[in-house]
């Protein structure tokens, strides 16, 4: 006996030092004596804060923090192609100043960076790009979110959510925990009150396990909230740094991390969860009695009735002056600058029921102006003046295209760091509404061949017909919007890019819309008109098809639109692919040929898909000169003399396209 317990203390000596170099287990009980970078990594303004990780600072109006630990999590041994697994504990608290202000939260994340790029500083967490722009490498993150933006399928402001490289939830749940008895008991995360928060991640089964209750409850046995799909594969590296961001803009909420444990051999350590400080809203209530106040409140209101009407009135017209005063390098840009009292007015304070829609760049709302004009006023938001600088010469540079196809803007208005741009109003909305979300007034198929022609006259002045190339690098069915004439219009130039006829297009930034981007932008960054095509190629089939261009409830085969489209059509089906819901309107080979130049449009190569002059001459004057298709493909490939992409013609493309293998 005696022995033997030397040989089990020898082999569990054994077992630890087999374990693997990489491994991470740690606790922070308090983060009390955390003096260096070889303890924690803190970006920009967290810091340490007594015994706690402070992540934002009040005194900033736009505000982000992270805080790393300095040595990266191996998510994917070397010896093997399996995804590891972790687990995670800590106690975290956010409290607002005003317990009115919008909410922001903090997040748990993995990343193989530190500084994630393209990260806005004030906004989604200090992670993410916007909600239209996915994250351009690996993102894994779980938000403890205490503000609720509905464009972002947010269930409340007091949420739980799993994010693969957007900001944009793919599951979410209400923050609570579920009792021994199986109910559930919500729990706000935005009271300053301690919370205790716990993650599973089992990398063999591609699951995440949520947890959270406040200190002093025993870790429930139903999670939270559960996710488990094999695509989280696709979000991790081999190695990620793992802890907490947060962001703010100006108001202010608290976000601090108490405690953290976590461990990649087993379940992470308990944390002591005794003796944490307590955070609270400041107290409004003084040591005055009640009869103390109420006698210097009498004694002071005689001096506030006189001074207050004089203050108002000085007040008011300074800030008036200060709103419309213009800058010296607004000068030179805009044709017409709206004041923020006329845009209020024609907006009815920018109500919400005259908001139209919201994205990744701001809200819109329709309004009235005094001549009765209707107009949409988009309002975007920048963190800085210098960016906003930059986006007005961008902006203001597209306020000069003039073209019956394109969405025309009619002036604009800054206040402080957000600017206001006014555009014409489009009374019958988006195309995508029109073709996905309208079944009982769905568009025809001449309509829809129609606002084709309409976006292909647009398309074609942005690259050929201006003094400047305009490359939009954002077309998709929703940013083609209907006049009262259920004329097709190219709008939103938000993120449009120009350059001189003849010069190569230079960014360092991959922006638009999965489903409509280029393949080649995954290794060029650069977009070209070619890249633009490509995305018009998608519009056509997806109206055409009556598809979205990425469906999920459909075969995993037939998902991507462009490829299910060029299967169907190395079959000798491509018919098959045409919206049955207008089967009786068009004839069958006037959709093959539209099909086909969309097919041309999405070629692969860059190279070899036609130029916007080219598809011009088949979708606009093979309508109105009732010229067989056929020939005006051949005319349009021997007229084209635009070189770069498409030399070859549309109608090599369309007769000779044949599927990649």
């Amino acid at each position: 006996m005696r022995l033997f317990v030397p040989f089990l203390l020898i082999l569990v000596l054994f077992q630890r030092f087999l374990s693997p170099i990489s491994a991470l287990d740690f606790i922070y009980n308090s983060f009390n004596g955390i003096i260096n970078s070889t303890n924690l990594t803190l970006i920009n303004d967290a810091k340490l804060d007594s015994s706690v990780i402070r992540l934002t600072n009040d005194s900033n109006q736009f505000s982000f923090g992270r805080a790393f630990y300095p040595t990266k999590l191996t998510m994917i041994r070397s010896n093997s192609s399996s995804i590891s697994s972790f687990s995670t504990s800590f106690v975290f608290s956010v409290l607002p100043e005003i317990a009115t202000s919008p909410g922001f939260g903090l997040a748990f994340v993995l990343s193989n960076s530190t500084s994630p790029p393209g990260a806005l500083a004030s906004q989604y967490f200090g992670l993410f790009t916007n909600a239209t722009v996915p994250s351009v490498s690996p993102l894994l993150v779980v938000e403890f979110d205490t503000g609720r933006n509905p464009e972002f399928n947010d269930p409340d402001d007091n949420h739980i959510g799993i994010d693969l490289n957007s900001v944009i939830s793919e599951k979410s749940q209400t923050a609570g925990y579920y009792d021994s008895s199986g109910g559930f008991v919500p729990v706000r995360m935005r009271t300053g009150e301690n919370i205790h928060a716990w993650i599973d991640f089992n990398g063999t089964s591609f699951e995440i396990n949520v947890t959270v209750a406040p200190i002093g409850v025993s870790r429930p046995s139903v999670p939270t909230l559960s996710y488990k799909d094999p695509k989280i594969g696709n979000y991790v590296s081999a190695e990620m740094f793992v802890g907490f961001s947060a962001s703010k803009t100006e108001w202010v909420e608290a976000q601090r991390v108490l405690a953290w444990s976590l461990s990649d051999i087993g379940t992470a350590r308990e944390i002591n969860t005794t003796n944490f400080p307590v955070f609270e809203a400041k107290s409004t209530a003084n040591s005055l009695s009640g009869g103390e106040i109420a006698g210097i409140v009498i004694g002071c209101v005689a001096f506030l009735i006189i001074c207050a009407s004089g203050f108002y009135l000085f007040w008011r017209k300074r800030k008036e002056q200060e709103e419309d005063e213009i800058e010296d390098w607004e000068l030179q840009y805009w044709p017409h600058r709206f004041s923020i009292e006329e845009l209020n007015l024609a907006t009815n304070g920018f109500s919400n029921d005259d908001l139209l829609g919201s994205g990744g760049f701001g809200k819109v709302y329709k309004g009235t102006l005094p001549n009765n004009t209707e107009v949409a006023v988009k309002c975007v938001n920048h963190d800085s003046k210098q960016g906003l600088r930059e986006f007005m010469a961008e902006i203001s540079s597209m306020g000069r295209l003039q073209h019956k196809n394109l969405v025309q803007m009619r002036g604009w208005c800054r206040k402080g760091n957000q600017l206001m741009l006014v555009y014409e109003y489009m009374p019958n909305g988006s195309l995508n509404k029109w073709v996905f979300d309208k079944p009982t007034k769905l568009l025809g198929w001449e309509q829809r061949r129609r606002v084709l022609a309409d976006v292909a006259e647009g398309l074609n002045y942005l690259h050929h017909g201006w003094d400047q190339v305009v490359i939009h690098r954002d077309i998709k069915s929703s940013n083609i919007l209907l006049d009262s004439e259920m004329r097709g219009r190219l709008g939103d130039f938000g993120l449009a890019k120009l350059y001189e006829h003849g010069e190569a297009p230079n960014t360092t930034r991959v922006v638009g819309t999965l489903g409509y981007l280029a393949p080649e932008l995954a290794k060029v960054t650069a977009p070209t008109s070619a890249s633009d095509v490509y995305s018009f190629g998608v519009v056509i089939l997806e109206v055409a098809c009556g598809r979205r261009p990425i469906e999920m409830a459909v075969e995993e085969d037939e998902s991507v639109l462009v490829d299910w489209v060029r299967d169907l059509y190395s079959k000798g089906k491509i018919c098959e692919a045409a919206d049955q819901r207008i089967r009786d309107e068009y004839k069958v080979e006037e959709m093959e040929m539209v099909l086909k130049l969309g097919l041309a449009c999405c070629h692969p190569d860059p190279q070899r898909r036609p130029t916007m002059k080219e598809m011009v001459a088949v979708l606009v004057a093979e309508k109105e000169a009732a010229v067989p298709a056929d020939l005006l493909l051949e005319l349009a490939r021997g007229d084209s003399n635009s070189g770069g992409v498409g030399g070859s013609g549309v109608a090599q493309e369309v007769e000779q396209l044949q599927p990649p293998v």
